[in-house]
């Protein structure tokens, strides 16, 4: 069936090159997760507010080695992209990654986590704004989303710290360990920038 519009990206704008670098700022970029990070992730999600908000644990570097294999055929797919966000000693603090891309409509929802140690330095802001400003501005997406879960505080601050507008909740949108929760919706376009 054919579509009525074009769509806003088109196929290949991702898996046809590298996926790439991007400097932040002090020293922190944002580079494709590598075999090497495997114990830095199994350790990430051994954190229980990682666990709480991304609704999974990692028990095996085995396991950590799947989840970072993954983001190359994601990638290739042009479904999700993900990031580790690496301090100047290239070791990861967090990560920053786009979910749930269409193509077609131009958008996607941005994650994100931090391990502990690098909390309270402005890490996830920082590279959600990094992030944000290369896929408007290199690749030309129209609209970027973040849903967290209403008690998730820490990731409502940056939303709004990014300029990620709060549009809307939705009501038990997402299960966590401990039952439904209310989603708050967070959007920002690339008319905003």
């Amino acid at each position: 069936m054919p579509l009525l519009v074009d769509a806003v990206l088109a196929q290949g704008v991702l898996r046809d090159t590298a996926q790439p670098r991007l400097a932040v700022d002090d020293g922190l970029v944002l580079r494709p997760w590598q075999g090497r990070d495997a114990a830095s992730v199994r350790t990430a999600f051994g954190c229980p507010d990682i666990q709480r908000w991304h609704v999974r644990r990692l028990d095996t570097l085995e396991e950590a080695d799947e989840w970072i294999g993954q983001w190359v055929d994601c990638w290739d797919a042009e479904t999700a992209a993900s990031w580790a966000v690496v301090d100047g000693d290239d070791e990861p603090l967090g990560q920053v990654g786009l979910r749930d891309i269409s193509l077609a409509q131009g958008s996607a929802a941005l994650s994100y986590w931090v391990t502990p140690a690098a909390r309270g330095q402005a890490v996830a802001a920082r590279s959600v704004e990094a992030l944000s400003a290369w896929a408007f501005g290199a690749i030309g997406f129209n609209r970027l989303n973040i849903h967290h879960s209403t008690t998730n505080t820490a990731s409502c601050r940056v939303a709004a710290r990014t300029g990620y507008r709060h549009e809307g909740t939705l009501r038990q949108a997402i299960m966590h360990a401990d039952g439904w929760h209310d989603w708050h919706i967070h959007g920002r376009l690339r008319a905003d920038t």
